[in-house]
């Protein structure tokens, strides 16, 4: 069967110029199954893997049914010509795509400006994460192209900054990852207010029951292009596996990283705090990484990848799945996972960004006990074994810095929000909001209390005075004591109370029994005899003397 060639597609001679700068000449296998479908305006559904030309598949005959249409505005055409264009292409009207990630959004957006290069199209990513300004601006402007995530395109759409009347073509890139992530309310509602004559076209490795039957719901009748079916992942990737350890997975990183020494390498894991970790272990030792994950900003994740796309001696992306899908960047030779997926097609797509235009690629993953069903999934996804990978004892790196401890790099949460009072950075705090109260450093100190240079003195004086409190009463003097019985033949201490405790009337309400007459002292109620006694022997020694 011979290739089809782009030549062969008659497009306008702007995007052809275009092509043939990008050095493209033979289209892949999903793109001469689907394009000549596009160009004549039908419905498509086309499931290809990652790597393959998914998205220039539907960007080139778009482009040239829009550049056809404007070409021959005003002007009388043949029937083949009507049927190659949009028809009357009108100002303000434009082709949505949708796709679920901020990444993936910049890529079809870049592949544009790549096509547009010589036809002046013009497109525009929209997507959360950033500023709504420029993006108001750029659909003020008028675009061919929008290229959208569905929270952010929702959001300008209820503030009246874009008609989704105008769409011509609606187009979902990685359709069934949309509705993995939640967007599936998001799709029908945006398909429920575009216009029921527009082109639908649906792109995916993976095409499940519910996107298609969402597609039939709204009136799409596509035609259903499958080269994936006696493949399931990309023939020029070589997988390898390694039975590991736990443990041990960061002695394997760095052995295989040494001896494969790619220039352009990504290693995925599938906890996000995880990621930060691998990259600062690969950089303790000599082996420069950046991590991406959503714990970063939008504007840190895009300064990320543009550092990965530069031509460096080695470039090594850490990376969760966010970055499994969509990334179409040249050169990556190798990709590392150092947990397996569990979901046995974020494999396929996580291998897929090696191996990418026809290159050879090579993927390892590594396998410890925690792996095992994901490993029996994947392999009965692929329907084979993957490959055991095998390294010799003298290929282990034998002496490297630790891998970093679980929390180390977890920011406010981590032993850093412990030690904030330590920081040398801190600087000094600003006023408190919505307090017209001065602040410590500018009050001086309180008045009611001496400074802390005082306070040594101050103590040694209070000691001093307790002291002498307890020299001038005996132990059995203090209520919280408990009092002593003396030794047979030494005298009983004397109360420090000879009148002893007052005693008290129960208040209203109270019982008798809640306040209870304290126990005269031995000592005092001899005391008390003997004044009793010497006043009737006073008073009946008067008597009788008289």
């Amino acid at each position: 069967m011979s290739t089809l060639k782009f030549t062969d597609l008659q497009l306008e001679p702007t995007l052809q110029q275009s092509i043939d700068k990008l050095g493209y000449s033979d289209c892949t296998p999903i793109q001469a199954a689907v394009m000549p479908h596009i160009i004549e305006g039908k419905d498509v559904a086309g499931l290809a893997q990652t790597g393959t030309g998914k998205t220039a598949a539907f960007l080139i005959p778009l482009m040239d049914r829009i550049l056809r249409a404007k070409n021959s505005s005003g002007t009388e055409v043949g029937e083949e010509q009507k049927q190659r264009s949009f028809g009357e292409w009108k100002a303000g009207q434009f082709i949505l795509v949708l796709v679920p990630t901020r990444e993936l959004a910049e890529q079809v957006y870049e592949n544009i400006q790549k096509l547009s290069e010589f036809s002046g199209l013009k497109g525009y990513p929209i997507y959360g994460g950033t500023g709504y300004d420029k993006q108001k601006e750029a659909l003020k402007s008028g675009l061919d192209f929008v290229v959208a995530t569905p929270g952010r395109l929702i959001d300008l759409y209820k503030e009246n900054f874009i008609d989704l009347k105008q769409v011509r073509a609606i187009v979902f890139d990685e359709a069934d990852r949309m509705f993995d992530m939640g967007f599936k309310d998001d799709m029908k509602y945006i398909l429920s207010r575009v216009p029921e004559k527009r082109q639908f076209l649906v792109f995916s490795a993976t095409l499940n029951f519910d996107v298609l039957n969402t597609a039939y719901q709204f009136g799409a009748e596509p035609v259903e292009v499958d080269v994936s079916r006696d493949q399931a992942k990309a023939e020029n990737v070589k997988d390898e596996l390694f039975h590991v350890g736990h443990d041990e997975k960061p002695r394997y990183l760095l052995s295989l990283l040494k001896k494969v020494n790619p220039k352009q390498a990504i290693i995925f894991s599938n906890f996000k705090h995880n990621v930060e970790r691998i990259a600062k272990f690969l950089n303790n030792n000599g082996i420069p990484a950046m991590a991406i994950s959503s714990l970063i900003t939008q504007a840190q994740r895009n300064r990320v990848l543009e550092q990965f796309k530069a031509e460096n001696d080695q470039n090594i992306l850490v990376a969760t799945d966010v970055a499994a899908r969509g990334l179409d960047i040249k050169g990556v030779d190798l990709v590392i996972n150092y947990e397996l997926p569990n979901d046995s097609e974020t494999y396929v797509h996580r291998i897929g960004r090696t191996g990418r235009a026809g290159a050879e690629g090579r993927a390892f993953s590594f396998a410890s006990d925690m792996d095992v069903e994901a490993l029996a999934r994947i392999e009965d996804y692929l329907k084979h074994k993957i490959t055991i990978g095998w390294m010799e004892d003298s290929e282990f790196i034998t002496e490297f810095q630790p891998f970093p401890r679980e929390f180390e790099n977890r920011g406010p949460r981590g032993p850093e929000r412990r030690d904030r009072n330590n920081r040398q950075d801190r600087g000094p705090r600003g006023p408190r909001q919505g307090s017209d109260r001065p602040q410590r450093g500018d009050r001086g100190p309180r008045q009611d209390r001496p400074e802390r240079s005082a306070r040594p003195q101050q103590n040694q004086q209070r000691s001093q005075r307790d002291q002498n409190t307890r020299s001038q009463y005996p132990k059995s003097a203090h209520p919280h004591q408990r009092q002593q019985r003396p030794q047979h033949g030494q005298p009983r201490p004397q109360s420090p109370h000879p009148q002893g405790r007052p005693h008290h009337k129960p208040r209203h309400g109270q019982h008798q029994h809640s306040q209870r007459r304290p126990r005269q002292p031995a000592v005092l109620q001899k005391g008390l005899m003997a004044q009793i006694k010497n006043f009737f022997t006073g008073l009946f020694g008067k008597a009788k003397s008289n």
